[in-house]
């Protein structure tokens, strides 16, 4: 136990030093806070685009996923991953282009800023929403391997997070991530092997449950999509992967990172699945947000353990931080700028988006509080977002005849679909909220905008 305690303690050590040191040294300015004065070379911006993906969604709520349901069902779980990662190579050079801060602003020089402050809002919204299970996915970590309480190990974690993103902000939190994303995937790579030798190879798949093999783990098509679905759309629209792409030295980088982004998503997506299936039988009465954790704290060698469980909660703090630095980033240029203090200088935009970090970062534990487990909160966070902003969000930049009003109708509909379907009616038929708000968001935007497309004197060409 000790091995465990000094690895992961040792490692997140070095991951703080880090993070203050380069803040320090490189944060002068509200830009070098937000999007590191827009200067990330490739590697460390492909580093920190998969940290910040790939947090407690993937080793926490991604392997609880596939120990439910098995690990047919967890590759179309994971299928939107590299599918998305995909598209956004297209996407990328776009918003690096735009050379904004918030995804908001990018939606307001198509379609004003009315629907900049709502969408500003669902943002924050969902952001508080995916903090709020960074914290949990890291309280199980010191749970596993000190013996404190989740409960305190969660605290101990929302305090860590909000500190190192209060020090150096982008600079500090995309470094880091890289860092963590090298350890992650020679943790995983090196792990599966290891595992498999102890458990006499493949085999064990024999031994799961007749659900769990077959290819949607016992569950409908339209419960598969509820899953899928969610991640899809969340990752198309993410203010998080746009703000990274924003802080790239240019276009040829951003879209070179994201070549190396799915290259690594893949590397890391197949041991993930693989070393939670083996916890199906390995550890049959544990709960399913530790199937991964408990992999590599019981089925390898101590010191190898040591780094995985060290290189996950790394991933999951540094992942933490940045849903943190983006909503804080999103009331500093969508709220207190436009409404508070136009002419903020740099030290303003610093000292405010600081302020902000530490009140979203309560908001976040104080969320925490109404969720059962990390995938609950990952599939209403993910929903709210993705129902309500990428579907306007891709259109401002490819479909010339969406609309401020249809714009407008789909930031309503798919946030307060989320909210009725979760809050009112309680995810009848067992579907999550993504197959009712995410429909209703899209063709509210399509039929809105088409009705006023030709009294719009104010419709503009998709960014370029």
């Amino acid at each position: 136990m000790n091995i465990y305690v000094a690895i992961v303690v040792g490692y997140l050590v070095i991951v703080v030093l880090a993070g203050l040191y380069l803040s320090r040294r490189e944060v002068n300015s509200g830009d070098d806070f937000v999007v590191a004065g827009r200067s990330l070379p490739t590697f460390v911006l492909a580093g920190t685009l998969l940290a910040t993906w790939c947090g407690s969604g993937s080793v926490v709520s991604g392997a609880s996923f596939t120990y439910r349901f098995g690990p047919w069902a967890s590759i179309l779980y994971y299928i939107g991953e590299p599918l998305c990662i995909i598209l956004m190579y297209f996407i990328a050079s776009k918003i690096r282009d735009a050379s904004q801060y918030t995804v908001p602003q990018i939606m307001e020089i198509r379609y004003g800023k009315t629907t900049r402050l709502l969408a500003a809002l669902c943002i924050l919204i969902a952001y508080i929403g995916i903090a709020s299970y960074q914290f949990k996915g890291a309280g199980y970590i010191l749970n596993l391997i000190t013996g404190i309480s989740p409960e305190a190990g969660t605290i101990i974690s929302a305090v860590i997070i909000i500190t190192l993103a209060l020090a150096g902000g982008m600079f500090s939190v995309a470094y880091t991530d890289a860092m963590s994303a090298f350890l992650i995937v020679i943790a995983l790579v090196v792990a599966l092997p290891v595992t498999l030798t102890q458990i006499d190879g493949f085999s064990f798949y024999q031994q799961l449950s007749k659900s769990q093999k077959s290819l949607t783990g016992g569950m409908s098509g339209i419960q598969v999509m509820g899953y899928l679905l969610p991640t899809l759309l969340l990752m198309l629209g993410d203010q998080n992967l746009f703000q990274r792409y924003s802080s790239a030295k240019d276009r040829n980088v951003a879209r070179k990172s994201n070549i190396l982004f799915l290259l690594s998503d893949i590397l890391i997506l197949v041991p993930i699945i693989t070393l939670s299936s083996a916890a199906i039988i390995l550890f049959p009465d544990i709960t399913p947000d530790t199937a991964l954790l408990s992999v590599f704290m019981h089925s390898i060698p101590p010191v190898l353990g040591g780094l995985g469980l060290a290189a996950a909660t790394a991933f999951i703090i540094t992942t933490g931080d940045s849903f943190l630095l983006s909503a804080a980033t999103i009331v500093t240029y969508d709220f207190f700028i436009p409404f508070v203090k136009p002419n903020a200088n740099q030290k303003d935009k610093l000292k405010i988006t600081r302020i902000s970090i530490l009140v979203i970062g309560v908001l976040a534990y104080i969320t925490l509080q109404f969720f059962p487990s990390v995938l609950a909160a990952q599939m209403y966070s993910y929903t709210i977002y993705g129902a309500a902003i990428t579907p306007p969000l891709l259109a401002a930049l490819f479909w010339k005849k969406a609309t401020t009003k249809g714009a407008l109708t789909s930031l309503v509909l798919g946030s307060l679909g989320t909210l009725f379907w979760e809050l009112v009616l309680n995810n009848p038929f067992g579907w999550n909220s993504v197959l009712f708000s995410a429909p209703l968001s899209i063709i509210g935007l399509i039929i809105v905008s088409l009705m006023t497309y030709k009294e719009a004197d104010n419709v503009t060409q998709p960014l370029k």
